[in-house]
């Protein structure tokens, strides 16, 4: 039996959408590894899926995926994706979704007519305790005891963000993400600032490696450039992909706006795919 799905992006950060409220598929980590995969598979940066919830106040049950298999926390971009196909479905602009690490509250801004929307995501409040990111042990948050003192904290993920000059540094990534002061492992953002309301954003995603644009790390990347006084609470985010604009409010919520795009939607053979 053939499985529909879309696939969406954010800036170029890519995701394959399973819709499973009217049941669910085997999608086992192995599954979604091997759907995942760019040569064998549909090829994405994310699988997402959709399930029912049971919390009157949202309209979905949505669940992240690493392209290895592994479940993450949150995902900024694949968040703006979901909003766009649900205000669309349901032909609202304002709309709640539960996730793994809560409800958030997502405004479609506008729409095209290629399938594309400006979408608005509240992606929470940021965490700094060292706990919450988690470490592996008691730290300062706002500068952790690794080589460049990179800032840390969760935004349902855990992100850790390096202030450089010289993004050529990203190429430390790998090495970063399983550094054992992350026992969860970690996304490591590398963030240049080009001025008070302005950065440049290279971001190592843990279990997917680079990407063209990271929504959550830009989140995490604003916050953190504020906390060290080197950037204000609304940044425009040049990623790889594009732009997007953050701004950390006075309730301590972070807005993240960018695109979301429908690229194209098809039918997958799950059984053809080991499980």
């Amino acid at each position: 039996m053939k499985t529909f799905f879309q696939k969406m992006h954010g800036l170029g950060n890519d995701f394959v959408i399973i819709d499973e409220r009217s049941g669910s598929f085997d999608l086992t980590p192995t599954r979604i590894a091997s759907l995942a995969d760019r040569r064998r598979g549909i090829g994405c940066d994310q699988f997402v899926t959709l399930s029912a919830t049971s919390d009157d106040k949202a309209a979905v049950f949505v669940r992240f995926f690493n392209p290895d298999g592994s479940e993450a926390g949150a995902c900024g971009n694949a968040s703006r994706c979901v909003a766009s196909l649900l205000g669309q479905e349901r032909d609202t602009d304002s709309l709640t979704f539960e996730t793994r690490n809560g409800l958030l509250k997502a405004e479609v801004l506008s729409r095209d007519a290629l399938g594309g929307a400006v979408v608005t995501v509240d992606m929470g409040c940021p965490q700094t305790d060292w706990q919450a990111v988690p470490l592996a042990k008691p730290a300062d948050t706002l500068r952790l005891p690794l080589a460049g003192e990179p800032a840390a904290l969760s935004m349902g993920n855990p992100h850790a963000t390096f202030f450089v000059e010289d993004l050529s540094e990203a190429e430390r990534g790998p090495t970063l993400e399983v550094d054992p002061i992350f026992p969860d492992r970690a996304n490591i953002g590398f963030a240049r600032i080009d001025a008070p309301d302005r950065m440049r954003l290279r971001v190592w995603e843990r279990g997917a490696g680079f990407t063209l644009a990271c929504g959550s790390g830009a989140c995490a990347a604003v916050v953190n450039a504020a906390r060290r006084g080197l950037g204000e609470r609304r940044m425009t985010v040049e990623v790889d992909g594009g732009e997007m604009v953050i701004a950390w409010d006075a309730n301590d919520h972070v807005l993240m706006t960018g695109p979301a795009q429908l690229a194209f939607e098809g039918t997958v053979d799950l059984e053809a795919y080991p499980k």
